[in-house]
């Protein structure tokens, strides 16, 4: 659940200055995205943000503005411009995207980790470094206290000539976090990507990526296309830059679908989830036995997942529990016995069970979880603001 807290800001006379150029650059920067558009133009996201290193050599002021202000525009410009495609795919009369006037402020969203408040002072970053900064950075006091973590800060104007931040925090439910004592712990795989075992005996699996396949044909097409051609000619770096653009879309689906499959896994009814941990020697010593790039995969997924605010904002409890051990221990009898990762079916040569192998080790991991075995650390929600989250 979002918060928004509304403070009034006493902001200096030159403070007051740089917000105004701040926010008439990011306005201009606005038009000019709109601009191409009223000519009957397409433009999408990444193109307007492509434009940003050409603005910066046409209009030198544009350096004097902080970049992620910038990027916060071309991200409100498409945001824009998919609502008029979507009001108009359902038949409706969409309004096109006006030019802002000069007067009408224009917000500025600051992402909450580029700030700094310390006590009742707000530091807002400004362009530039050093020798090149333009305006010193803008140092005001808040009337209240703001709130001990926030996600972004929104500064606005109102009509009399008063500045205001709106903080944006996460705020859990208290309804949504009772706990019943369930839990679904999940072992990462191979051949897919996470196996789960809830303690109401159900299986949960998640597949593997299956939309990049498409992409490596073209990668090895371009590569093999490109090994024909002169080093530095014009048709070699036309196919580097067609191989850099496919990569870059094989690595936006990835992401994609790392972030439905956390979305799937922080909607289960099981109020905690447990995830293995594995260190990074353990990672390359699997990669090197299968010849897989399966230390890739398993940083990606406790990096890239967003499994921390996720399981937060639905009121779910994370954990990280120590694995080692679970696929060579029968979920059954308990014995041990080797299991290299070619192998994917565990048979128990005591008790003859017989079982998938991520089955058996969410099977081992959910025991060890309900057992306390050892200190698992519940992921904290000051971790999840943090960038080096554990999940």
């Amino acid at each position: 659940m979002l918060f928004a807290k509304r403070i009034r800001i006493n902001v200096l006379r030159q403070d007051g200055d740089t917000l105004e150029f701040t926010q008439s650059t990011c306005r201009t920067f606005d038009n000019w995205h709109l601009s191409p558009l009223k000519a009957g133009a397409k433009r999408s996201l990444y193109d307007a943000k492509k434009m940003l290193p050409q603005s910066r050599r046409v209009d030198h002021k544009i350096n004097a503005v902080y970049g992620k202000l910038l990027q916060e525009v071309s991200f409100r410009f498409d945001e824009a411009r998919q609502a008029f495609f979507r009001l108009a795919k359902a038949e409706e009369t969409p309004g096109f995207s006006l030019c802002r006037p000069r007067y009408p402020f224009f917000t500025l969203k600051y992402p909450g980790m580029d700030i700094r408040v310390e006590g009742k002072t707000l530091t807002l970053p400004t362009g530039g470094k050093g020798k090149s900064k333009t305006f010193s950075d803008v140092q005001d006091q808040l009337t209240e206290d703001p709130p001990a973590q926030f996600r972004e800060v929104s500064i606005t104007k109102d009509a009399v000539g008063h500045y205001y931040a709106t903080c944006l925090q996460d705020v859990l439910d208290p309804l949504l976090e009772a706990d019943d004592g369930s839990a679904i712990p999940y072992d990462l795989g191979i051949k897919t990507l996470a196996t789960g075992y809830s303690t109401a005996g159900r299986f949960v699996h998640i597949g593997r990526f299956t939309t990049y396949r498409w992409d490596n044909k073209q990668l090895d097409h371009v590569r093999s296309l490109r090994s024909r051609c002169k080093k530095g000619s014009r048709r070699y770096r036309y196919l580097t830059q067609v191989y850099h653009r496919v990569s870059d879309q094989k690595r936006r689906k990835q992401r994609d679908c790392l972030h439905k499959a956390s979305a799937f896994v922080t909607r289960q009814a099981e109020s905690a989830i447990v995830f293995g941990d594995l260190s990074p020697q353990q990672m390359v010593q699997n990669a090197r036995k299968s010849h897989k790039r399966t230390k890739g995969l398993r940083r990606s997924v406790q990096n890239e997942w967003g499994l921390c605010y996720k399981a937060h904002r639905h009121g779910k409890k994370g954990y990280i529990l120590r694995e080692r051990y679970t696929p060579k221990k029968c979920s059954g009898c308990g014995s041990r016995q080797e299991m290299p990762l070619w192998k994917r079916t565990y048979q128990c040569s005591q008790c003859g069970l017989v079982m998938d192998r991520d089955e058996n080790a969410a099977r081992n991991i959910l025991v060890r979880f309900l057992e306390r075995l050892g200190p698992y650390p519940a992921i904290r929600r000051d971790d999840v603001l943090s960038a080096n989250s554990e999940i």
